[in-house]
């Protein structure tokens, strides 16, 4: 395949489902380079309550896209390599019970707020607002009970050359303690050229704070198939946020210059993670916001390649955000097995969660992650995929 054809991601999907669930059946064609499938739902399974969870799948430009309702999340991702040979990039499980007891985010959009809260605390207009402290003390991903653990309103379309799903809720007031009420709206968009696309909105009826993202765990050489520590990672980034042992930003844009935080040039992932400096201390790896050089921007701009050796597959990454939450997998330990059946060991998968920064709230110099009633928060990112 030449390098010239590219597929863009920015969640993702096909195989890997319970038995009972939908998969590659009769009358279900796979996707090559120009095929296109209206979007299909299927039961996926249902919550302890009854409430009904689908999985979608959507096929366009020569990849295959699953996506649950239950978190939005993305189930799998079929994109080809060298060869024209499919494989599923993403990491998941193939049952719903393992997403809801077990999982450390796969695949899901993260809300209200993506990444970090210091204390689960933040003060907005002079009223401070306590938040549920599900991480060493900290608020994490939204809460206890964010975003990744609701089911997601889901409506499929097909547009000129676009297949996509919009996916909706409304967020309560004072749900995980965060103020207004807020109207999410989230666009998962596949078009003929390959092109896969996340468009996040929200608007409040009160004053609050919003961090939407995507936790995709890719690896580019094929789910399960072990280490992504030989992937090669390129980010035009020159600074980072420092964090303490608990992982909470110090405030500090540090230079990555003379760090392992450095990728301005591709390295391996693997280069520099055994060093013994003490920010991989805190994390056990990575798992730090690097600071994107081109800040906050209207329309995404490309930030990030990776490149996989062994099938070729290349993924670059567009955003409008001023942040990378760049994450090694680091506390992925055996215990969890996905949707090849092959257990998920350190490092088998990576996290590129393009957001603002953690603990915003709480730090003034940080670009602003508050939002106010008349406004609309908007963001976009996009991920392509190519193959050498």
């Amino acid at each position: 395949m030449s390098t010239s054809r590219r597929t863009v991601i920015a969640a993702a999907a096909a195989a890997g489902l319970a038995a009972a669930a939908v998969g590659p059946g009769a009358g279900e064609a796979h996707a090559g380079s120009g095929d296109s499938a209206a979007p299909r739902r299927a039961r996926f399974g249902e919550l302890a309550d009854g409430t009904r969870v689908d999985i979608w799948t959507l096929a366009c430009g020569g990849i295959r896209l699953k996506v649950l309702s239950y978190g939005g999340i993305v189930q799998s991702l079929e994109v080809p390599d060298r060869h024209g040979r499919p494989a599923n990039v993403s990491l998941g499980f193939a049952d719903l019970e393992s997403y809801v007891e077990r999982s450390p985010y796969f695949g899901a959009l993260i809300g209200r707020y993506g990444n970090r809260i210091a204390n689960g605390r933040f003060t907005l207009d002079g009223r401070t607002y306590e938040l549920p402290r599900n991480d060493n003390g900290h608020s994490l991903h939204g809460g206890d009970l964010g975003f990744d653990k609701r089911v997601w309103r889901v409506e499929p379309f097909t547009r000129r050359g676009e297949v996509g799903l919009v996916l909706t809720r409304t967020s309560p007031d004072g749900e995980m303690g965060y103020p207004g009420t807020l109207e999410v709206r989230v666009e998962y968009v596949l078009t003929r050229h390959g092109d896969f696309r996340i468009d996040y909105e929200a608007t409040t009826d009160r004053p609050t704070v919003v961090n939407l993202t995507n936790h995709t765990y890719f690896n580019l050489a094929g789910e399960g198939s072990g280490s992504i520590l030989d992937h090669r990672l390129e980010v035009a980034a020159s600074r980072y946020t420092p964090v303490g042992e608990t992982l909470i930003p110090t405030g500090e844009l540090a230079r990555v210059a003379g760090t392992p935080f450095d990728f301005r040039r591709a390295k391996p992932i693997g280069a520099d993670i055994r060093e013994g400096h003490p920010q991989l201390l805190f994390g056990r790896g990575y798992d730090h916001n690097l600071v994107l050089d081109k800040g906050i921007t209207a329309e995404p701009e490309h930030v990030i390649t990776v490149s996989e050796p062994t099938s070729g597959r290349v993924m670059r990454i567009a955003t409008t955000e001023p942040g990378v939450q760049f994450y090694s997998g680091n506390f992925l330990d055996g215990t969890l097995a996905g949707t090849s059946g092959r257990v998920y060991r350190q490092s088998d998968g990576f996290c590129l969660e393009t957001q603002h920064f953690p603990d915003s709230p709480n730090q003034p110099s940080f670009p602003s992650t508050v939002l106010r009633p008349g406004r609309t928060y908007r963001t976009t990112t996009v991920h392509s995929f190519s193959a050498d």
